[in-house]
């Protein structure tokens, strides 16, 4: 790997973990397809998936006094129920389909909440959600807009939101992990980065995350919902605009 590709996914690994302390999401979405960019399909899902734990699991750990933890016990039993099917289905992505999946991701914030009734704090819901959320992560790459639809009818703050999905994620992460890393173990050459980027990376993370707690602490609810809605759909766009462009190519 060339240490301009190594820089680039150092830069990115900081400015998407200072985007999902602020939004709990978009930074996840914006960091799939910059690692997509630059790795093979199944390398970008690892290299997401340990680069995310990190920033998600710091987050929560910042965070912590505010999470529900019952919420994230049931979710990740749903997470390793999920794991285990696509494992079996050993379904792996093109890149255009994963930009295309990615694109597509951001629609359901879109979805009238009148249609709705869903609430991650209610017990089926946090299993639903356990289910549907990684599912879609292990196909998608990504899956922060249709998770915020089981939160964004709670009744918690904005602190609780971004601290109990950054729990719950790490479960979502290590599920895209050991799904998509562990057929890499008997590949020679894995296209992973290198072992230096990752150790640079996990300080980078924690340290946006602390980063995006701060500029979080600085906006209201209101805008924060306003906010996480148009950053991810303009990302989705991007996606959808790139899926086009590799059909178009292939």
């Amino acid at each position: 790997m060339s240490l301009v590709t190594s820089v680039f996914i150092l830069v990115v690994a900081f400015g998407t973990a200072t985007l999902s302390g602020v939004f709990g999401m978009a930074g996840g979405l914006v960091l799939m397809g910059a690692l997509a960019l630059v790795l093979p399909v199944k390398a970008a899902f690892v290299t997401h998936g340990l680069l995310q734990l990190v920033a998600n699991g710091w987050r929560a750990i910042l965070h912590r006094s505010y999470v529900r933890w019952d919420v994230v016990a049931i979710y990740a039993l749903a997470s390793l129920t999920a794991g285990a099917v696509v494992s079996w289905l050993a379904f792996t992505p093109s890149k255009p389909v994963l930009y295309l999946l990615m694109g597509l991701v951001p629609v359901v914030l879109w979805l009238p909440q009148a249609w709705l009734r869903l609430d991650a704090a209610r017990p089926a819901q946090a299993f639903a959600s356990g289910l549907l959320v990684t599912g879609v992560n292990l196909t998608a790459g990504v899956a922060g807009p249709l998770l915020d639809l089981f939160f964004v009818r709670t009744e918690l703050t904005r602190h609780a939101i971004v601290a109990t999905k950054a729990a719950t994620q790490v479960f979502a992460h290590l599920a895209k992990i050991v799904v998509y890393g562990l057929p890499l173990v008997a590949v020679p050459e894995t296209g992973l980065p290198s072992v230096w980027v990752f150790l640079l990376a996990v300080p980078l993370s924690m340290a946006g995350a602390v980063v995006g707690g701060r500029i979080l602490e600085r906006m209201t609810d209101v805008n924060f919902k306003r906010w996480t809605r148009w950053l991810v759909t303009a990302v989705g766009a991007v996606y959808l605009v790139q899926a086009g462009q590799l059909f178009l190519t292939r």
